[in-house]
């Protein structure tokens, strides 16, 4: 029996099956976001080695920390300032997610003190227990709230506010979730809008809807599992709902309208839901598994933000196709006729003419419409070649932060290159010791290296520490505990030194500190076998970057050699897979074009909520976008191709058959590109940069694709390469009979219930 009758036939047992599913694993869907991280890591990295060092042989109170800002109380240099600050972190030192503080209190130091003499901040080391950071910083922000209520009286301008990595991670993970949110409410009503308007009734419209809201329920259940064993990052929601609104909606949509078609062809539920499972079924899965194999291969990313894409975009995928192909026969088969309920509006057959009008057009005059259509996209993407990765430049931060506001008044006082501090760790080799002479002097003159580069304003580390108490090793025994924990292992094989760039130095500028160091490396301590470790921001940055742009050309060839070897089996030809993956090139080029005039050049860039131009995109977006984009600009070319297949099929010759699936997809494609368009646009509308900038690559790929790569270019070409189009098949078997009659079947659907002798038709 063939698998589409099965599915259909046992759609009740199926429907069982999924109902049993979705109640396992829709109750942890709504607690996703609690569970997914939002900190980055890059695994196997030398920042990631220099937090483990900090987590174990160099712990110490500040091994991970947050920046409490302090505004509207005088000078701490003044005894009321002094006392103010008192005030404001007495409370804070006794909270339990507190190791201690430093502070003008400790350390008489300017560091601590504003230009204008009014406020300060102090560094607030965070318990070294298994909660992380990011779980802390809501409770002491509670804290800090509380606190200066009941301070609002002595100070009346008093702000006390969080940043440094733990409080912008948590005001992350609250942005992204709201942006989240805010883009299903825009795009979810929209998108059922337009499908009752396509469809012209109200039940075909609102299974489409369905299916993507239970593919994305789905998807986020399993990601909750997933995530308790398998750390994944908070980028993992957005992509899910992202793409579950666009693939699953899509998806679904192709399979209610052929079996629609099947319908108006005069075939019983039965029937019309087995032809649909059979043709779109194919067309689905095919789609899918070139959709999927861009995330197998991110998946190869040593990034956690970059596996949780990959991640959540293969559940997505595989959740939408899965009930596309077989929960929704089933359910169009019990549906039968009453799938056009609620209609608003006549069947307007007249679209179908115009597809084919405009496809007699293109395969007349394949030249011009090539010229017309390539030409300008070609120009669009030539642009890709100045796009530059890395830090955007500019206060790109969501201003609704607390993190965010904080860091600015960290800016404000001449102080926001606190949070870039670097980290480095100097090992020594086996049997060395920092207390032994040969160690010290290593350590000093790596000190003394660094004190004398005119971009580092601060160094602290164990030679600072003797030399502030007027001793020298000899006496590094007697220094009480408090002094060196965390500066040297307790082995003394290990030595932290800790920098501060000026506050002239751009993030950018500190990668670029950090990559120098590293190319310096040990040679800067001139001690045979020792080695450098570097780690903070700057260095996790640089980390960042390198794991992206190392991987990016390999990822590239498997993508395409994998989606090309996909196709090659699916459609049984060479040329038009070699054709669709150079038209795939041709759309990620132009969405690389459109990011780099918009978003890094600032041209338009007002309209999405750019002040300036950025100068620069985040260094994963590329990486991102062009595994995705490539696996969606693909699905358009199985929609069309499949329905040339079938044509040809039929009898129809090369130009008829290309005439005949574009008339039929043309609406499909349409369709689905708008609902795609609606649903990436809804994400450029939020707060979270690299949210607006993947769904503006996104939509802009989608445009272009559905608008005048498939539609006009790729039929073009299909005309021009002919009968070549299928080789290396020797012959292709088509039905005796002439072509359906497209006034029975308003879509074009082959009539599948009759069937002549095959016919062989041999090509070069």
């Amino acid at each position: 029996m063939p698998l589409s009758q099965l599915i259909v036939r046992r759609r009740g047992p199926i429907a069982l099956l999924w109902a049993l599913a979705a109640a396992a694993v829709l109750p942890a869907a709504g607690r996703v976001a609690e569970i997914l991280e939002v900190g980055a890591s890059v695994e196997g990295s030398e920042s990631a080695a220099v937090e483990r060092l900090l987590a174990g042989p160099l712990r110490s109170h500040f091994a991970r920390f947050a920046v409490l800002v302090i505004n509207g109380i005088p000078s701490p240099a003044t005894p009321e300032g002094a006392e103010a600050l008192r005030r404001v972190l007495g409370p804070v030192e006794l909270a339990a997610e507190v190791a201690g503080t430093v502070s003008y209190l400790d350390r008489p130091d300017t560091l601590f003190l504003a230009p204008g003499g009014s406020g300060s901040f102090a560094m607030v080391g965070l318990s070294s227990g298994p909660e992380k950071p990011d779980r802390m910083m809501p409770r002491l922000r509670a804290l800090t709230e509380g606190l200066a209520a009941r301070l609002h009286s002595d100070y009346p301008a008093l702000t006390l506010r969080w940043t440094g990595e733990a409080a912008l991670n948590v005001d992350l993970r609250r942005t992204s979730t709201e942006d989240v949110g805010r883009a299903e409410r825009r795009a979810v009503p929209l998108t059922a809008a337009f499908l009752v308007f396509a469809f012209g009734t109200a039940v075909a419209a609102l299974i489409p809807v369905g299916s993507g809201a239970l593919a994305i329920a789905i998807a986020l259940g399993v990601a909750a599992f997933l995530a308790r064993v398998w750390p994944l990052a908070l980028l993992l929601q957005s992509m899910v709902t992202m793409l579950g609104l666009g693939l699953g909606i899509d998806y679904a949509l192709l399979m209610v309208s052929r079996f629609r078609e099947a319908l108006a062809a005069g075939d019983g539920p039965v029937a019309a839901a087995t032809a649909a499972s059979r043709y779109a079924g194919h067309t689905v899965i095919l789609s899918a598994t070139t959709v999927a194999l861009g995330f197998v291969v991110l998946l190869t990313v040593p990034l956690n933000e970059i596996r949780a894409i990959a991640v959540g975009g293969l559940l997505v995928v595989v959740a939408s196709a899965l009930l596309a192909t077989t929960l929704l026969p089933g359910v169009l088969a019990w549906l039968g006729p009453r799938v056009d309920w609620g209609r608003i509006r006549r069947r307007r057959p007249s679209s179908v003419d115009h597809w084919r009008r405009l496809g007699r057009w293109v395969t007349a005059r394949p030249w011009t419409a090539l010229g017309l259509g390539g030409i300008p996209l070609l120009v669009l993407a030539a642009q890709a070649g100045r796009l530059r990765t890395g830090l955007p430049r500019g206060d790109w931060l969501p201003a609704s932060m607390e993190s965010a506001r904080a860091l600015d008044d960290l800016r404000a006082i001449g102080r926001g290159n606190v949070i870039q501090g670097v980290r480095l760790v100097l090992e020594l080799p086996e049997g060395s010791s920092i207390r032994r002479s040969a160690g010290w002097n290593a350590l000093a003159r790596m000190v003394d290296s660094l004190e004398q580069d005119p971009r580092i304003e601060r160094v602290r580390s164990m030679i600072a520490v003797a030399r502030e108490a007027g001793m020298g090793r000899s006496s590094l025994a007697f220094l009480p505990d408090s002094l060196t924990r965390g500066l040297v292992s307790p082995d003394g094989r290990l030595a932290l030194v800790e920098i501060l760039p000026r506050e002239s130095v751009t993030p950018e500028g500190a990668v670029t500190l950090v990559r120098e160091l590293r190319t310096a490396g040990a040679a800067s301590s001139a001690l045979t076998g020792a080695r450098v470790i570097i780690g903070g921001l700057p260095a996790f940055n640089a980390d960042y970057q390198d794991a992206v742009a190392g991987r990016f050309p390999t990822i590239v060839w498997l993508v395409v050699g994998g989606t090309f070897l996909t196709l090659v089996a699916g459609l049984r030809s060479i040329l038009v897979p070699l054709k669709a993956v150079l038209l795939n090139l041709l759309s990620v080029g132009a969405a690389f074009g459109a990011l780099t005039l918009v978003f890094q050049e600032g041209q338009g860039g007002r309209l999405f909520g750019i002040a300036e131009p950025l100068g620069a995109v985040f260094s994963s977006l590329p990486l991102v976008v062009f595994c995705i984009v490539f696996g969606l600009s693909m699905d358009y070319e199985v929609f069309l191709m499949t329905r040339v297949m079938e044509a040809r099929r039929v009898g129809m010759s090369d130009r008829e058959a290309i005439v005949e699936a574009l008339g039929t997809t043309g609406p499909v494609i349409t369709n689905a590109a708008a609902i795609m368009l609606v649903v990436f646009a809804a994400f450029t509308i939020g707060d979270f940069l690299m949210l607006k900038m993947l769904g503006f690559a996104l939509a802009i790929a989608v445009l272009v694709d559905a608008t005048v790569v498939r539609i006009v270019i790729g039929p073009a070409l299909l005309q021009l390469a002919g009968p070549w189009n299928w080789w290396p098949g020797s012959r292709v078997s088509v039905s005796a009979r002439p072509a359906p009659d497209p006034s029975r079947s308003p879509a074009g659907a082959p009539d599948r219930r009759t069937s002549g002798p095959a016919s062989p038709r041999r090509f070069p």
